[in-house]
């Protein structure tokens, strides 16, 4: 599959769509994460990480964390908020409480990261996720969730 679009996303799961983004080059990434689109794709992707975390990893972690996607349609960010608290992990793109964490990035580099497909840690060193916040927590993010290998 090369159609990278919110429908085909809507019909794979979660290795499939690490193996689409991988798939893709970040030229065409980029231009359907700056249509309208792109709503669709961040909620699916969004939607899909309480059913993607490990409470086992997570022991007693209490975190907000905000996730600032740059790069929308005329230049706008989108902003969701993942909280986990009690064991469990709720999601919402109505961002209402104080984060521990917020991490900004581009659309691409946030692909790359959910799917598995860069590293995180590279990508914070080199600046494209910039990180406010508990910064122990940040290179904890991607341990708390089941993220596909490629």
């Amino acid at each position: 599959m090369t159609d990278f679009s919110p429908e085909s996303f809507a019909t794979i799961g979660p290795k499939e769509f690490a193996q689409l983004v991988k798939s893709t080059p970040d030229s065409k990434l980029a231009e359907v994460m700056g249509n309208e689109n792109r709503s669709k794709i961040l909620d699916e992707v969004f939607n899909r990480m309480p059913t993607l975390f490990r409470a086992d990893r997570a022991g007693a972690t209490q975190a907000v964390i905000h996730w600032n996607i740059t790069g929308g349609p005329g230049g706008s960010t989108d902003t969701y908020e993942t909280v986990i608290e009690n064991g469990a992990c709720t999601v919402t793109n109505q961002p209402v409480r104080e984060p521990k964490l917020a991490m900004t990035m581009d659309p691409v580099t946030f692909l790359k990261v959910v799917t598995g497909d860069g590293n995180p840690m590279m990508m914070f060193m080199t600046g494209k996720i910039k990180a406010k916040g508990d910064l122990g927590l940040a290179a904890q993010v991607a341990k708390l969730f089941d993220i596909p290998k490629n």
